[in-house]
């Protein structure tokens, strides 16, 4: 019975060291749309991170974060916060816009 409890436990605190490595590699990046510009427009991470995107529109209009590149797409509403969750991306050059001022909210994430 102690055998099997202590395996037990061995295998938790496996599983919550595997936890806590992944959580390591995660990265909260905020972005701000403002002016129907994003803010920063360039976000430079390390390849294998994990990327949350925090999204803040402070306009007064919707807009709507879209990136082929990263096959993401996403409504921010005005005066809202959206977080976009990106993969462990490999190195490379990957390119968003706004959908709804295509000329001016442009942006990118380098991955290096």
């Amino acid at each position: 019975m102690k055998k099997a409890i202590f395996g037990l436990l061995l295998i938790i605190f496996l599983l919550a060291g595997v936890l806590l490595a992944q959580a390591d590699d995660r990265m909260e990046i905020k972005l701000t749309i403002k002016n129907n510009r994003f803010v920063p427009d360039e976000i430079r991470v390390q390849a294998g991170t994990t990327i949350e995107l925090a999204i803040t529109n402070a306009d007064p209009t919707v807009e709507e974060f879209e990136s082929f590149s990263l096959n993401r797409e996403k409504l921010i509403p005005a005066g809202k916060t959206v977080t976009i969750f990106l993969p462990k991306l490999q190195r490379g050059t990957y390119e968003f816009m706004g959908e709804f001022h295509s000329e001016t909210a442009r942006g990118r994430v380098i991955v290096e």
